[in-house]
């Protein structure tokens, strides 16, 4: 596996493009009024993924900005993933009847791991774990409490149960334009023996660069948020830069 995906990210809150500092809603700022004219722009530049989060689905524990999702899908020639707010199986059938490519399950992998796992049976490769760590360990609930778990078990546990495609965010490092933690995501990789594509901290091209040297470890792609919002690259620099 040496494909390496970018996936430009659109936070949304209240219908707007924005960005939280290490997942911290009272750190906000709004770099667009339309999630749709934002992927736009990044479909434009040659995305094929857009990776979209429902910042106020996952504080509600619904689905609240689902509307700007489909309306992605239906207008833009993307592959569309969507995380936030999805908590049962409705959510993920809703979805992913609407023909959204790729459905993200994260604090539901440890608040219900039952349901996570009989989501990985009936959707298979439609299912992406998301798991954000902080020391090493999985937090939950919008970043607002860490577990006792260590991510790397979480990520063992799930890949049993059939995940194929796991999203591993540090929260040190999001929003932060600091340098992704490399080794974290390299060790879930190794963990799982699955596909992960790595989430926060990308601050430059290098970044992308060093991750890409582990494509055939399992590195598979890269989210990419702050970056573009704050012009450290675009996404056509993105891709051309990460050409295999």
């Amino acid at each position: 596996m040496s494909n390496f995906t970018i996936y430009p990210a659109i936070d949304m809150r209240g219908g707007k493009c924005v960005r939280l500092l290490q997942g911290d809603y009272d750190q906000e700022t709004v770099y667009g009024d339309s999630p749709v004219d934002m992927a736009k722009l990044f479909a434009d530049e040659g995305a094929e993924w857009i990776h979209m989060v429902d910042l106020d689905g996952a504080k509600a524990k619904k689905r609240v900005n689902d509307e700007y999702v489909l309306k992605v899908k239906e207008t833009l020639p993307v592959k569309v993933q969507i995380g936030g707010g999805i908590r049962t199986e409705e959510d993920v059938a809703y979805y992913l009847n609407a023909g959204i490519d790729r459905v993200i399950l994260g604090s539901a992998a440890i608040a219900d791991p039952a349901f996570v796992k009989k989501m990985l049976a009936t959707y298979g490769e439609k299912i992406a774990i998301g798991i954000d760590a902080r020391d090493g360990y999985v937090a939950t609930e919008g970043w607002t409490e860490t577990s006792t778990i260590k991510a790397t078990d979480l990520g063992k546990e799930l890949a049993a149960a059939g995940a194929e495609t796991f999203i591993f965010t540090d929260i040190a490092t999001d929003g932060m334009l600091s340098g992704p933690n490399v080794q974290g995501i390299v060790e879930m990789a190794e963990a799982t023996g699955k596909q992960v594509i790595a989430s926060g901290g990308i601050s430059g091209l290098a970044d992308l660069t060093a991750l890409k040297e582990y494509s055939g470890k399992g590195v598979a792609g890269s989210i990419v948020g702050k970056a573009l919002y704050t012009n450290k690259f675009t996404v056509k620099e993105a891709l051309q830069e990460v050409k295999a």
